[in-house]
């Protein structure tokens, strides 16, 4: 019996002495990856204070201050010269990164692509023009982490699709940004790289899981970004940063997710300061080039003459979708936008979205986590998970029994407290049978949703967004306020966001009424996030049919135009 102790005792001193060996080695891992980076902005900061002695302080301020078009056309002149601006944003995207921790890394190839487009007869759509990408979209040579540990070892082999034809239409990829641990938060954090923080604000949220770019982009540090989008990756950072930002539908720019496991149509789109930056990014990755590289995207060319027409729109509008109440700074937006449209001599059409609770709970959450989140569970290697991930991440780790008593004592209630309430509402797919019957539910709602749609004979429709920016923290307990953005990854329609007003003394007024849904802690939670953000960028979501980008932009644009006319 004391050998048997002694055997046990020493089985589980091996057993802790292996775990934490595990542990130092991930930890080293992480050391390594951060020391990487610091040391590639050492070498770039480097490069920059060579620039800077060339060229002055007053060009590179009027370099910054030009929109992507202006930009692009003096580029494409020759007036200005790629290097000139590459170098400016350069400079810029470290300030910004030392404010904000918007960057993973820089692109020191980026130097080798400038010396190619220099060669080159032929000048791209996007000739000189730096690009800055998310974290995981591949690029030769450099790792695609998605804020996971097991990631860190992998450096990609070629280029993505979209860099191959970024970089053919003379684009310079220079920079990759930032993202949540595992991507699935739209808040900006994860234990290799840390916090993003909003450039408005330093105790919000950008968002996420596109934070990086949002932060970067709206600091000034990058003229173009893409994003992807899942649950609303592009549209809440583009939210909370005071950006424009297009979700296309999910095949038109076709990715393969760095995850194991694809729960929603995800999109890679552009991310920018105006509209008409995102229609010259999609016109220039709509080629040739990238349909002969992934025959899987239609050969479908960006149509001009849709997004160039000025013919009257028939717009259906809401501004609740009848499951989560927005503040009310959002909702006045989608207000004032409807009778600036009203008064540019388009139609508006009251239109409410078909069971967005029903949506939220039984079709999108179920997605998610059909399989109870274990497959999500898998990726945090050596159980390293963000603080700001670990709510959802222990809310998951329940084990099945405890959580269907958790659902049938906490569904009848009205005050659940977060995130609990999301623990309750989640049921997972116990068949293979019952996945199939989740897919068809999924087409069945997308068909009465087109149905209803088409009933009205609408063009484009007009709706909130969540926003202003979230504290810090609180996306993490608050899933379910991306309702307004998710419902258009359901549906896989293209949707843009576009800013369009501040948040007022009279919204933090206002908010201070605010009751949401029932007056319940989530509603609770969701005024505590948002409270104090006067000045903090207030936008609205333009959405159109599947494969209508161009129609989606077209009313951006014009929305776009309407609120700086105000």
């Amino acid at each position: 019996t004391f050998a048997g102790l002694a055997l046990l005792g020493g089985s589980v001193a091996a057993l802790v002495v292996w775990k934490w060996l595990g542990k130092k080695r991930i930890l080293k891992k992480m050391e390594e990856a951060r020391r990487t980076r610091d040391e590639g902005m050492k070498k770039m900061a480097k490069a920059v204070q060579q620039f800077r002695e060339q060229v002055s302080s007053v060009q590179r301020d009027a370099i910054l201050s030009l929109p992507l078009l202006e930009l692009s056309g003096r580029l494409q002149k020759g007036s200005l010269s790629p290097r000139t601006v590459l170098y400016t944003y350069l400079e810029k995207a470290l300030e910004v990164t030392q404010q904000t921790n918007c960057l993973r890394h820089f692109i020191p190839e980026c130097e080798e692509q400038l010396q190619e487009i220099e060669r080159r007869t032929e000048k791209g759509l996007l000739y000189g023009i730096p690009v800055s990408i998310k974290d995981h979209i591949s690029h030769k040579g450099h790792l695609t982490t998605c804020g996971l540990v097991q990631f860190l070892g992998t450096l990609m082999e070629e280029d993505s699709v979209l860099v191959k034809v970024l970089k053919r239409q003379g684009a310079i990829p220079f920079a990759m940004t930032n993202v949540p641990q595992s991507l699935f938060s739209y808040d900006c954090s994860n234990p290799i790289f840390g916090q993003t923080l909003n450039p408005f604000d330093p105790q919000r949220s950008p968002g996420g899981s596109s934070g990086g770019e949002g932060a970067l982009i709206a600091g000034g540090g990058s003229i173009l970004g893409i994003g992807s989008d899942m649950g609303g990756s592009i549209r809440l950072p583009s939210s909370f940063c005071g950006l424009c930002g297009l979700k296309p539908t999910a095949e038109r720019l076709r990715w393969v997710l760095a995850l194991p496991f694809q729960p929603c149509p995800c999109a890679l789109g552009p991310m920018a300061r105006d509209v008409d930056s995102l229609a010259l990014c999609m016109k220039a990755l709509l080629c040739q080039e990238m349909f002969q590289l992934d025959p899987t995207v239609p050969p479908i060319p960006f149509n001009e003459e849709v997004f160039s027409s000025s013919t009257p729109l028939r717009v259906g509008y809401y501004d609740t979708d009848g499951y989560f109440p927005l503040p009310p700074c959002m909702r006045r937006a989608v207000k004032e936008t409807r009778h600036a449209l009203l008064a540019a001599g388009h139609q508006l059409v009251l239109f409410s979205p078909p069971r967005v609770p029903y949506v939220m709970t039984e079709l999108f959450l179920k997605t998610f986590y059909a399989d109870g989140g274990r497959a999500w569970l898998e990726v945090f290697t050596g159980n390293i998970v963000d603080p700001l991930l670990k709510p959802q991440v222990n809310s998951f780790k329940m084990p099945r029994l405890v959580k269907k008593l958790l659902a049938l004592l906490l569904k009848p209630l009205v005050t659940i407290p977060p995130p609990l309430k999301d623990v309750a509402m989640i049921s997972t797919c116990r068949s293979v049978k019952e996945m199939w019957n989740h897919h068809h539910e999924i087409q069945l709602y997308r068909s009465q949703f087109i149905t209803q749609w088409k009933e009205l004979q609408l063009d484009v429709v007009l709706c909130p967004v969540l926003g202003p920016a979230l504290t810090t923290g609180y996306p993490g307990k608050l899933i379910s306020a991306i309702s307004s953005t998710m419902l258009y990854n359901i549906l896989n329609f293209p949707a843009g966001v576009v800013p369009v007003s501040t948040v007022t003394e009279a919204d933090e007024e206002e908010l201070k009424l605010y009751k949401g849904c029932c007056n319940d802690p989530w509603d609770r939670t969701l005024k505590q996030a948002v409270s104090g953000a006067v000045g903090m960028p207030v936008a609205v979501q333009c959405v159109a049919l599947p494969w209508q980008e161009e129609l989606c932009l077209r009313f951006m644009k014009e929305v776009e135009t309407l609120s700086r006319d105000k």
